[in-house]
Formats: C-alpha cells, structure tokens, sequence
C-alpha cells in the first residue's frame, strides 16, 4: 500500500509504516480491498500526499471519510471525479468562494487544481467500503493522519490549517498554532451552512492574504 505514497512524504512517516498498528491497518485495507468494493481506487488511498509532497505543502484542510458512493471519491477530501455531481457540502464550498472571491462557480469537482498547488486535502480516514460511511474508521487511519497533521505541525512553519465542523477542530490540538495559521468554522454541509455557520467565512480569501503576506504565491481556488 505504501509503494503509492510520494517520496517526499515517505521519508517522513516511515517510522509509522513500521509500527504494529499500520502493518495491521494495512492488513485489513489489503483484506477489505480484496472481499469488497471500497473506495478510492486501492491506487488513489495516497493521492492527497502525491499532489502536494510534503515540503510544498502550504495549506491543510481536514475531511472525515472518503466519498462512498461509485465514481465519487479520487482520494482527496471533498473532492469528487471530473464529470461527478457535486455533493451538498462541495457545492457549498463553491459557493462561498464565489461570494468571497467573485470566482466563476466550476464545471468540475475534481479539486486536484488545489492540491497541485499545495493543498493538502487530508481525510482522518482514507478509505471506506461502498455505501457505508464509517465503514473503516478506528482501523488505524485517524491515528496514522493525526500523526501526518503532527508532523507537519513539528517540522514545518506558516502552514494555514482551515478546519470546518466539530470533527477537523479537535484537531487543533495538534497543531502549533504559534507557527501556524488556524482558521475555523462551521462545516460547509447543508446542516451546518443553512444554519449560518458556514457562509461568509471568508477562509479563501484570508488564506490567500496569509500566503501573501509570506510572500508565498496565492491560491487560485
């Protein structure tokens, strides 16, 4: 499973590939991958790290669990593949980036174009059986992507971290927030956004001015 993840990344959690809890955790992936349709693609599980390696990451954003429908989930989270409709809280993302930046509202969901660019879009889990959301969680997964986020936090600096909805904010706990940026919010779901918590957060446009005023080249989002 591992021979998928980029070499940058490699180096730096190789520690964690040989513990006992990611051997097991691979085990079940390899074993459920095998006796189900699960998703992403077996090849895509890494494709947050392959996009954005881990000296070019500038900005975190934390999902929960990969899509779980067919034809959905590419690996990046909230993403979708090119020619997918777009889910509820993915068309909510869009939406406040027209109203925050004036952008065009886009034909594809393939969020790719962000990652490419340095946005890490990390789920705590990376992979989940068809149809049922949840299906591989407190496998080993949140454990091996706190340790990502952990990580980043240690040995990089002035990433932004934009952590959306109760379950990305506990992960503040993990981040320095004296070399780091953190930005809050509600999540972009419907629950959540219809309920005023998502809409107007402004998180694009002040991470672009964060990456700025780094000197660091802004986001086209």
């Amino acid at each position: 499973m591992t021979t998928y993840i980029h070499p940058s990344w490699k180096q730096h959690l190789q520690e964690e590939f040989d513990k006992p809890y990611f051997k097991k955790l691979t085990e079940f992936v390899n074993q459920e991958y095998a006796q189900h349709t699960c998703y992403p693609k077996y090849s895509n599980i890494f494709s947050a790290f392959n996009h954005s390696p881990f000296d070019k990451t500038k900005v975190v954003i934390i999902g929960q669990d990969p899509y779980h429908g067919p034809n959905q989930a590419n690996g990046l989270c909230f993403s979708v593949k090119d020619g997918i409709k777009h889910p509820p809280s993915l068309v909510n993302i869009f939406k406040e980036i027209e109203i925050d930046l004036g952008a065009i509202y886009p034909e594809s969901g393939n969020l790719q174009r962000w990652a490419d660019q340095g946005v890490l879009l990390l789920n705590a889990t990376l992979t989940v059986r068809e149809h049922e959301p949840g299906s591989h969680q407190k496998k080993g997964w949140e454990k091996f992507t706190d340790v990502v986020i952990s990580k980043l936090s240690d040995e990089r600096s002035d990433i932004v971290f934009m952590l959306w909805g109760g379950f990305a904010k506990k992960k503040t706990k993990l981040i320095d927030s004296n070399k780091h940026h953190i930005l809050t919010s509600g999540h972009p779901s419907p629950l959540s956004a219809n309920r005023g918590y998502w809409f107007g957060n402004k998180h694009f446009s002040i991470c672009n001015n964060i990456l700025n005023d780094l000197g660091n080249k802004s986001l086209i989002w």
